[in-house]
């Protein structure tokens, strides 16, 4: 690999070190921006955000988590077949921290801009950074999973690092400035990225899989099949009422069934297909099982990003010796689990091989969802409390601690698993189905946020305390009460009747607490029913399923 002689990093290749500080700036630059966006999305005008509702900011919020694991397919086919990883790595960055630049500009244009870089940028350098980390080390063999181990580390650091710093200066200067800060978060990874990249020898430089004229057709014509099922079913749903593409929240939703559609006639295909073996055809069943599990886990803990936000903003008590930390603080809470429990769980998967007893793939996926279920259900009685009143912080980071402990379960074994099931022709078609069950899962993260109303009862809350505390209605009250103004009798705002106006927000308060507040914890304990029953199932089925490949561990 044209190593320089003596380089190493912690007895690594020398180019680990310029793989591993691209990645944690860029996570750094993901993960700071993605710990603000519903925050920001959702804040009212007066408070410098967009003044969305849950149900719109959330869909948003899904649709661009959703298409971020989507165009990793896309940047990687690119990669392979054209440009190259290395290059595919240098033109994602600079499209990443472009989008956040742009997102730092005060416009509402230049936000959506910036979203649509990012997506793209994501998408070739997110999968193409970890292929070159694996040519680093042609021999395989443990020194590789060492190096991958390592690398991973710098994924979580840069996780741990964006909410603390972008979070900071998100919500306590100006939103935009914590865009800015990840935007130049992945301009010192690009920096570092081109002045060490000479440690990297010849990895990623050319492209690995360029097609022939046949496989270039054959793709083409497979996508233009699956084109026009997207479309049809898209105008079906559309016609029949089934999902409302002109809103928002119902392109997202209508976009999540169509794709949900076009997985399940895949799958179907390649079931009913004479071109495989009956063993091939066990091995494929059981990857889709696998997928539904995957798409479930992750529906569940990409919810830190959106209504387990929401519930860290609202109705979480964050004042320590007086000073009101940012809620988006608390999305640094997983990672640093992470870094702490990996080696743990290494070690518990060591001893449990060495006595026969390393539980089979679908065994893990239970126990990754039942964790999963677990801290749905600490935050279905969180939500009771805070009912009453703002709770601690502890249960949030006792649900993170419980999602984490899930994730060191079902995560690190899931495309492993895929690449020893797929049979070898579709290994790249599999490992693409698994990016896409990771999609919609993020996709139903974020319309899950639509279910839950916080603003409701916080801004009803926040105007009656500023109508309570009024001797009359200034311009600077109305400003306070704007975000229920449209919820009030226009009458009153143009009388300014101070009694009406208190008594108007007393109703709001009433209703918000009779029928909003108790709506959370009955949604937090929905998930945890649907999460622990899929978990139960693959439970119990777990050596049925196994036996659909038995060679498989």
């Amino acid at each position: 690999m044209n190593q320089p002689a003596g380089a190493t990093f912690f007895g690594q290749p020398r180019g680990l070190a310029t793989l591993f500080f691209t990645e944690m700036w860029e996570r750094m630059s993901y993960y700071g921006m993605r710990a603000l966006l519903l925050l920001y999305m959702t804040a009212q005008l007066s408070e410098g955000g967009m003044g969305l509702s849950e149900k719109t900011g959330g869909a948003l919020y899904g649709l661009y988590t959703m298409t971020v694991y989507l165009m990793s397919l896309m940047g990687g086919y690119i990669a392979d077949n054209y440009l190259g990883q290395r290059k595919s790595v240098w033109y994602g960055g600079i499209m990443i921290a472009a989008g956040h630049f742009s997102m730092a500009i005060p416009s509402t244009t230049t936000f959506f801009i910036g979203l649509v870089l990012i997506v793209i940028g994501t998408g070739f350098l997110k999968p193409n950074v970890s292929t070159i980390v694996g040519e680093l080390y042609p021999e395989g063999g443990a020194r590789r999973d060492a190096g991958f181990s390592i690398f991973y580390t710098g994924i979580n650091l840069g996780a741990f690092l964006g909410p603390i710093v972008c979070g900071f200066l998100g919500e306590k200067v100006n939103w935009h400035w914590g865009f800015g800060a990840a935007g130049v978060g992945m301009l010192l990874g690009l920096i570092q990225f081109k002045m060490t990249e000479k440690y990297l020898g010849e990895a990623g430089i050319e492209p690995k899989a360029k097609m022939d004229k046949v496989q270039h057709a054959s793709s083409k014509g497979l996508a233009a099949i699956f084109g026009a099922i997207l479309v049809a079913s898209a105008i079906a749903m559309q016609v029949t009422g089934f999902a409302n593409f002109t809103e928002i929240s119902g392109l997202a939703e209508g976009i999540g069934y169509v794709i949900v559609e076009l997985v399940v006639l895949y799958f179907a295909y390649l079931v009913i297909s004479p071109s495989f073996e009956w063993r091939e055809k066990k091995r494929i069943m059981l990857i889709f099982i696998l997928l539904i599990g995957c798409a479930l886990f992750w529906s569940g803990f990409e919810q830190a990003g959106t209504s387990l936000n929401l519930f860290a903003k609202y109705l979480t008590d964050r004042h320590v010796m007086g000073w009101e930390s940012p809620a988006s603080w608390l999305q640094s809470v997983n990672p640093i689990f992470i870094i702490v429990l990996s080696p743990v769980f290494g070690y518990i998967w060591i001893k449990l091989a060495q006595k026969s007893l390393t539980p089979s793939s679908p065994l893990k996926f239970a126990f990754g969802l039942i964790f999963l279920a677990l801290g749905f259900w600490v935050m279905a009685k969180a939500g009771q409390y805070a009912i009453e009143s703002k709770v601690a912080p502890t249960w949030l980071i006792i649900t993170y601690f419980l999602h984490t402990v899930g994730e060191l379960c079902l995560s690190p074994v899931g495309l492993s698993t895929i690449t020893k099931l797929a049979p070898p022709r579709i290994v790249g078609q599999m490992m693409g189905s698994w990016f896409t069950a990771t999609a919609i899962g993020n996709l139903i993260a974020g319309l899950a946020s639509g279910n839950f109303n916080f603003s409701a009862f916080t801004n009803a809350e926040k105007a009656h305390d500023a109508l309570g505390s009024a001797a009359a209605v200034t311009p600077n009250l109305l400003e306070k009460i704007d975000p229920i103004k449209d919820k009030l009798d226009p009458s009153l705002l143009a009388s300014q009747d101070l009694e009406g106006l208190r008594s108007a927000t007393q109703r709001l308060m009433d209703t918000a607490m009779k029928d909003i507040l108790p709506q959370i914890p009955a949604n937090f304990f929905q998930t945890f029913l649907i999460t622990i029953v899929v978990g139960a199932i693959f439970l119990v089925t777990a050596r049925w399923a196994a036996k659909l490949a038995p060679d498989v561990e």
